[in-house]
């Protein structure tokens, strides 16, 4: 009987790249509006909201969250929409974490 070998390759999976989703500051949007923004679409607690939305008052930008490519580009998407639909110029756009 012959023995077959056979070689196990381990093969180093890729971590996938990972996407900050932010939100940027304007003079038109209000305050209220960004928290229920940071509740609805990134589903943070009143007082968590609140910090970030005087973040990114202060800041002119503050991280919401980091996701997958896909995941943060819909993120950024959804934020666009509803603002437009809302008659607000928020804005929202993604930077890759550097790791």
């Amino acid at each position: 009987m012959s023995q077959v070998e056979t070689k196990t390759s381990k093969q180093k999976l890729k971590i996938p790249n990972r996407f900050e989703v932010l939100l940027l500051n304007d003079d038109y949007t209000s305050m209220d509006f960004v928290i229920k923004v940071l509740r609805r679409f990134f589903h943070k607690e009143f007082l968590a909201a609140e910090a970030i939305m005087l973040k990114i008052h202060i800041d002119g930008e503050a991280v919401c969250g980091i996701y997958s490519y896909d995941v943060a580009q819909t993120k950024v998407s959804q934020v666009i929409e509803y603002s437009r639909k809302n008659d607000q110029p928020l804005m929202s756009v993604l930077r890759e974490v550097n790791l």
